[in-house]
């Protein structure tokens, strides 16, 4: 009898070990797109070959060469600014990462494979020592 009970024992442990690691490659894959840091955005911007993408809101300012502003919940409704290429890169970014983390799993569900998000958004660029730029609200392109 106690052999069986510890036989369903490791039975169920291997059951449940099986499931968590399923759940963590699905939530990998969920994620897919890539953090990169302040530093290498900077160094990708020297030679810029990716559609930069703020979808903060409210407006709260802006890193130099961004190229759209789109609200982080609006990202399908906005298809049509996008690069019609799924393989196109795109770097997204806000204020913290929380609304860039998820506008680029929008835009992977949307069939990008090609999407970067600024780890730790404006507030990491800024802690980083690089410049912010700041437009009037009647300025910006949203």
């Amino acid at each position: 009898m106690g052999n069986k009970i510890i036989g369903m024992f490791f039975l169920a442990l291997l059951a449940f070990v099986i499931l968590a690691c399923g759940t963590q490659e699905n939530l990998e894959k969920k994620k897919a797109s890539v953090d990169i840091t302040a530093q290498q955005l900077n160094k990708m911007l020297e030679e810029k070959d990716f559609t930069l993408i703020n979808v903060h809101i409210p407006y709260d300012g802006e890193i130099p060469q961004t190229d759209l502003f789109i609200p982080y919940n609006e990202i399908e409704e906005n298809a049509d600014r996008l690069p019609q290429e799924k393989n196109a890169k795109i770097v997204i970014y806000c204020r913290s990462d929380r609304m860039s983390n998820i506008a680029s799993m929008t835009l992977v569900e949307m069939g990008y494979t090609n999407v970067l998000n600024l780890k730790g958004g404006m507030r990491a660029w800024k802690e980083a020592g690089y410049v912010l730029i700041h437009k009037e609200e009647k300025d910006k392109n949203y």
